[in-house]
């Protein structure tokens, strides 16, 4: 195969099938989701038979353990899949929305206009559910898109883009508006992140390798996060009950996730009431725990943190802790140190709440709540594309506007300029 001419063409059809979806009603993309959404759950069984081959190829290579949790298709995630769909389908179609539309001394009315981003390359790794999250984002949001996964998910992506193009062709619609790269030749990724001609955007979702990579070598404005080196603060006026919940939930409910906490804060004050109670938990969870100096005189088996540790996203059962002396200590080492993804407070005292969601610099900050609700289907988004820790265009969990621009519209009655 001629991965550059395949890639050209994959290109051309993209940018075509994109000017038929950007004029699609709303009526019809939602129709495509949910035929989608039909294919997906009668050919559930497929799926499975699919992945199971990506899992047994994956184990045969060695594949660690939070990579292949990763790449697994369960029956919930089928499931989440499928709800995914239908929630994007009942969303607000963002296209064609006007906004802040007024009066100018002219006569001119000036306003904004949402319209699609047009063509968007997405590079991922071994989680195949992204291949549904992508095409339902871009597709509601009035974009084709190219769809590059690993090639340890190859046989799982395949069977789901049968399910899309199904669901495509339901609709009345080209199917190469989702087209999945057919290659697991690396040398596809280098063409899709220069294919300016036919690409708009490049959202790459995986390793922090991967990111970097894509980031230094596209020629394509990049949607992207590196890190997910994410905190949780328990203050001296926390609830216990609540602060050893969230603080359980942040770090094991999932260890190979973006979104999992990585360093835990806690104030000096609150820390020889929780501490304990959290490390026994941390214990039967088989979570490794790493902490400063007092840290360790609390919890006997925990190992001394290095520099190096508030610094590193594990996405594995480990766990930084530092006791901190309060609010203001806790708000400068989370800068620090932040990747600038999510970060928690958990305090019963609003006032040092709000100033907490003031003053931390992070794309998703909360009070009070996990930070593995930092996703797109929990935040009614319906699914995501990816995280956003840039500040320009989109920040957070990227969903059907992050994948919208807006251009200025103009109404007059016959205005001309004087």
């Amino acid at each position: 195969m001629d991965i550059k001419q395949y890639m050209q063409q994959l290109g051309q059809q993209a940018r075509q099938a994109g000017r038929a979806i950007s004029k699609a009603e709303t009526s019809q993309k939602n129709r495509a989701l949910l035929s989608i959404a039909e294919a997906i759950a009668a050919g559930s069984a497929d799926l499975v038979v699919e992945n199971q081959k990506d899992l047994q190829a994956a184990k045969d290579n060695g594949m660690d353990a939070a990579s292949l949790d990763r790449l697994q298709l369960t029956p919930a995630r089928i499931e989440a899949m499928i709800e995914g769909l239908k929630q994007v389908a009942a969303l607000p179609d963002p296209v064609g929305e006007i906004s802040g539309l007024s009066y100018r001394p002219s006569g001119i009315q000036v306003g904004q206009m949402r319209v699609p981003l047009g063509v968007i390359g997405i590079i991922y790794e071994s989680r195949p559910n992204v291949t549904i999250d992508a095409a339902a984002l871009c597709l509601k949001a009035g974009n084709a898109c190219i769809l590059r996964g690993g090639s340890e998910s190859i046989h799982s992506n395949r069977a789901i883009a049968a399910c899309i193009a199904q669901g495509l062709a339901a609709a009345d619609l080209p199917q190469q508006a989702v087209q999945v790269v057919e290659t697991t030749d690396r040398a596809a990724v280098g063409e899709l992140i220069t294919l300016k001609e036919f690409v708009d955007v490049i959202v790459p979702r995986g390793g922090k390798s991967l990111i970097e990579r894509i980031s230094a070598e596209a020629t394509i404005p990049v949607i992207k996060h590196l890190d997910g080196i994410c905190h949780v603060y328990i203050d001296a006026k926390a609830n216990i009950e609540k602060a050893v919940a969230i603080a359980v939930n942040a770090k094991t409910h999932r260890y190979g996730v973006c979104n999992a906490m990585e360093t835990l804060l806690v104030s000096e004050a609150i820390a020889g009431q929780v501490l304990p109670i959290l490390a026994e938990k941390y214990r039967e969870k088989g979570v490794e725990l790493r902490g400063c100096l007092k840290t360790c005189s609390l919890i006997p088996d925990c190992v001394r943190a290095t520099e190096e540790d508030w610094q590193t996203e594990y996405l594995a059962p480990i766990l930084s802790i530092k006791i901190v002396a309060d609010i203001d200590e806790a708000i400068a080492h989370i800068n620090q140190y932040s990747s600038a993804h999510t970060e928690s407070i958990v305090t019963e005292d609003y006032t040092l709440a709000r100033r907490f969601l003031r003053e931390v610099d992070s794309s998703s900050v909360m009070v009070n709540a996990s930070t593995r609700f930092a996703d797109g289907f929990e935040y009614g988004l319906g699914a995501e594309i990816g995280i956003s820790t840039d500040k320009l265009h989109a920040r957070g969990p990227v969903g059907l506007q992050g994948l919208t621009s807006l251009k200025f519209i103009v109404l007059g009655g016959g205005h001309i300029r004087q």
